[in-house]
């Protein structure tokens, strides 16, 4: 597929937040969404004018906000920053920049954005500077911000209903190893978490670990080691039923057995 600015775009996409089920971005002056969306069908887009007088949006309403060939301002920043979640991302992907992390940092850096990248694009036939920022999230303890992200998605979707493109499943391992002490040749086995024999599945990462939390101090889960991400078709083909997105009720009376998948299945992790 060709298309203006699709390396661009491409280049930006690597940078999407990678914790949401169903991504809630704006495109600033649209050059981004009908390309993201072919690649990215769980995205659900705004397009706006890169005139920000015009804006009228809640605070904390996009995962992301991106900008393709957009010329970096003030005014712009801070109308972006509080129209983001925390921990939400704004991407600026421009072929015309040049390289300058101290200047393009120090701006985000003053307008209020973490966790600030600049780098080269160097996706052939295409160069240019790309920009990352972050709004900070409201607290500094891991378990209270992954509660806080996993409390946007609903629970117990029907799978039928659920729109997003992958579902994470809860994975025990075996051999338990981190992937630097594998052998090259070592088989990798992997068994899913069911319960009263259906498969439990999540909408996104922090779903899945915000559910773990409470079901590890509850004895629940010493032998699962993993979250694994897999394509929502893939998983809608085997033969369990699914439970997606269950909550911690599920284990009253629940009996909590494993289920063989293939790892070659799964998707890469997320950044």
């Amino acid at each position: 597929m060709t298309k203006p600015n699709a390396h661009l775009i491409e280049a930006l996409m690597k940078h999407l937040p990678p914790s949401a089920s169903q991504l809630h971005l704006l495109d600033v002056n649209g050059l981004a969404g009908e390309w993201m969306t072919q690649l990215r069908p769980d995205v659900t887009i705004i397009t706006v004018s890169g005139d920000t007088h015009h804006w009228n949006f809640s605070e904390n309403s996009f995962d992301a906000v991106v900008a393709v060939e957009y010329i970096l301002n003030d005014p712009f920043l801070g109308a972006v920053l509080p129209i983001l979640r925390h921990g939400g991302r704004l991407i600026i992907a421009n072929s015309r920049a040049s390289m300058d992390v101290a200047h393009y940092g120090t701006r985000l850096e003053d307008a209020g954005y973490v966790r600030i990248l600049i780098e080269d694009i160097l996706l052939q036939p295409t160069k240019g500077v790309l920009m990352r920022g972050e709004k900070a999230h409201i607290t500094a303890d891991t378990h209270e911000r992954i509660q806080e992200v996993a409390s946007h998605e609903a629970e117990l979707i029907p799978i039928a209903d659920y729109k997003g493109r992958f579902v994470h499943l809860l994975i025990r391992q075996t051999p338990n190893k981190p992937p630097w002490r594998m052998d090259a040749d070592e088989p990798i086995h992997w068994d899913a978490v069911t319960i009263n024999g259906a498969l439990l599945a999540f909408s996104s990462l922090p779903k899945a670990v915000s559910f773990m939390q409470p079901s590890v101090l509850m004895n629940k889960f010493h032998t699962v080691n993993k979250v694994a991400k897999f394509k929502r078709d893939v998983v809608m083909n085997w033969a369990l039923p699914i439970i997606l997105n269950p909550t911690i009720e599920i284990w009253d009376g629940g009996e909590m057995r494993f289920s063989p998948v293939n790892p070659i299945d799964a998707e890469t992790p997320d950044e």
